[in-house]
């Protein structure tokens, strides 16, 4: 005697949507506004690496064309409004950030502190990486001290750095680094990790909102 056995023919599956490959947006933030300030040398150097990817879409925040109020406030006049207006919507549109900064007195600029706690949500969910310059230390102590500012801040900070000890010393009278092969390599790593991890919070954030 023979058993007529069911079969059962599976569901085919739907197909999911296709990954969102557009250029990551990306927003670089020069967070020093001092007089006579390195930061833009830095900032043309990471810039010309930011600028030959196709993966990335850049954005400058130059904190130098920012003057935003010391004192915060919940409701902040029309002046502030207008300030405001010229510098959040960037970082609203980021999809992660870049954050040049050197080191003041073992510890970032207070501009740039300015500027972070002038928003939150601008920063939730959202990808931080840094390039530092100083000293000795090269703006280390700054980027350790930013990171749990970004924690608190519900944003994902990025290990690999780009980090120039002695910087005034690295670079010529055009800005141009006198050996490069090994802050360019750091570059290079800094941007791939930031593209891998802006994807992957892209993907989530698109199956599950923050």
């Amino acid at each position: 005697m023979s058993l007529n056995r069911m079969t059962t023919v599976a569901e085919p599956t739907a197909l999911s949507a296709p990954a969102d490959r557009s250029p990551v947006k990306l927003a670089v933030v020069i967070g020093s506004n001092r007089h006579g300030r390195f930061g833009p040398v830095i900032a043309d150097w990471f810039l010309a690496h930011v600028r030959e990817r196709a993966d990335l879409d850049v954005e400058i925040v130059d904190l130098a064309e920012h003057d935003l109020p010391t004192a915060l406030s919940h409701q902040p006049s029309a002046e502030v409004r207008a300030q405001l207006a010229a510098v959040t919507p960037k970082l609203a549109a980021a999809e992660a950030f870049v954050v040049l900064t050197p080191e003041y007195n073992h510890s970032f600029p207070a501009a740039l502190k300015n500027l972070i706690d002038w928003h939150f949500t601008e920063w939730q969910a959202k990808l931080v990486g840094f390039v530092s310059y100083g000293g000795v230390s090269g703006g280390l102590r700054a980027v350790e001290q930013l990171r749990t500012v970004f924690a608190e801040l519900h944003a994902v900070t990025v290990r690999d750095t780009v980090s120039f000890h002695n910087a005034f010393g690295h670079f010529d009278a055009q800005g141009g680094h006198r050996d490069p092969a090994e802050c360019d390599a750091a570059a290079k790593l800094l941007l791939d990790r930031l593209m891998w991890w802006a994807l992957a919070l892209r993907e989530a954030k698109a199956v599950r909102p923050y």
